[in-house]
């Protein structure tokens, strides 16, 4: 990817607070994508830092600050999501860029169809789809992780969510790819744009002919009295396809890579069951893939430095759960570490990941399903996994081998 056009600094930063960071163009180390952001913040010891990328924005680089910006609405907008020079012209992706109280009755909407009963039943069909995937391959020695079973399991269960048919899952989920982290600005803006012609032709037919799927409560629901109106509404549909066919993909290729190159962990989740829920908050907290950012609403100073309204900050969620002021030793996964998931993977604040708790499930259900009857299994040999990454990092291939005569 081609580094940005840095820009001079402006008179209120300070040249010590100045660091050379691209966060779309960095020398991640290995896979280590959130150890190598970390150790590139950490080379400067300021609390607050300021980059000339991406249009020159503000990096808070601890839990705590991380903490603030992502609860403290007063001075940190939703409006802007990503640090970008790039002309924003598609909707707003609602409830997520619009800020307290316009979010609620749209968040609302959103929390009803993932309440905790709703995940439970959604619960159970993703471990039926989980087994039945992992069977279908068990006995070859060897898949490719991302394209059969990560890019399938979450994503299959979003689109029972959303009522739209399981053959259009191999489009989508390329196009969302593409929209995340195409190469150039005119490829993901091409991408977006051909997710909203699909998610408002979806639209269309609930209108006609409404069922009982998200994509027909949201048509059907009023909001300050009145239905919603297009132009919001497709900003919504865009964020339910972005959050739905990428995230909980993207994360289960970090969880599987790691226990491929770490049979220990893998070991002792075979051997002590009962750590799989600590073992699932304990791999979030280490590899978050989301990188937040918030527009500057009104003067702001911390640690000295003051962010001025209109000025962009980055929230890197891996600065809350990698800080070591908050979990000790935080780069070291430890599967009995006390109270791993006190942190930012989902976010923070009113916008805090309305779907959670069901990702949590069906990363927890993978881990079940998997080890129990893959317990052995490591990356192809000579193959090279690689992240790509903009806002949110995934691993884009994952070749996996094991002995077909180990599995259960």
């Amino acid at each position: 990817m081609m580094a940005s056009q840095a820009i001079s600094a402006p008179p209120h930063v300070p040249a010590d607070r100045v660091i050379d960071f691209d966060l779309y163009n960095f020398p991640v180390e290995g896979l280590e994508y959130q150890a190598t952001m970390r150790r590139i913040f950490q080379s400067n010891p300021a609390r607050v830092l300021w980059t000339p990328h991406n249009g020159g924005h503000w990096i808070v680089k601890n839990n705590q600050d991380v903490a603030t910006v992502l609860a403290d609405n007063d001075h940190f907008s939703s409006r802007r999501i990503m640090v970008t020079t790039e002309d924003q012209q598609r909707p707003p992706l609602v409830p997520l860029q619009l800020d307290p109280p316009h979010h609620a009755p749209y968040r609302a909407l959103l929390q009803a169809a993932l309440s905790p009963k709703a995940v439970g039943k959604l619960g159970d069909r993703a471990r039926e789809l989980s087994i039945e995937l992992i069977e279908g391959f068990k006995r070859d020695g060897h898949c490719e992780f991302i394209g059969q079973f990560a890019q399938h399991l979450p994503i299959a269960i979003f689109m029972e969510i959303v009522g739209l048919p399981a053959e259009d899952r191999p489009y989508l989920t390329e196009v969302a790819e593409t929209a995340m982290r195409g190469e150039t600005e005119e490829i993901r803006n091409e991408a977006a744009g051909k997710l909203m012609m699909y998610g408002m032709a979806k639209v269309a037919e609930r209108r006609a002919n409404p069922g009982n799927d998200l994509i027909s409560t949201i048509v059907k629901a009023e909001v300050e009295g009145k239905p919603i109106d297009d132009f919001p509404l497709t900003g919504m549909i865009l964020l339910l396809l972005l959050g739905g066919l990428d995230t909980v993909a993207s994360t289960l290729g970090f969880y599987a890579q790691f226990l491929a190159t770490h049979p220990e962990h893998r070991r002792q989740l075979v051997e002590n069951p009962e750590l799989i829920a600590n073992a699932n908050e304990e791999l979030l907290r280490r590899f978050p893939i989301a990188i937040l950012a918030r527009e500057v609403k009104a003067d702001f100073t911390l640690d000295g430095i003051t962010m001025k309204a209109g000025e962009m900050v980055l929230a890197p969620t891996p600065m809350d759960g990698l800080d070591e002021h908050k979990f000790a030793d935080p780069l070291t996964v430890d599967f009995n570490r006390e109270k791993p998931g006190a942190n930012s993977t989902f976010g923070g604040g009113v916008h805090r990941c309305v779907g959670s708790m069901l990702a949590r499930t069906e990363l927890r259900i993978f881990l079940e399903e998997w080890l129990k009857r893959i317990p052995d299994f490591a990356v192809k040999p000579g193959f090279e996994p690689k992240v790509s990454a903009r806002s949110v990092a995934t691993i884009t291939r994952l070749e996996l081998v094991w002995d077909p005569a180990s599995v259960k």
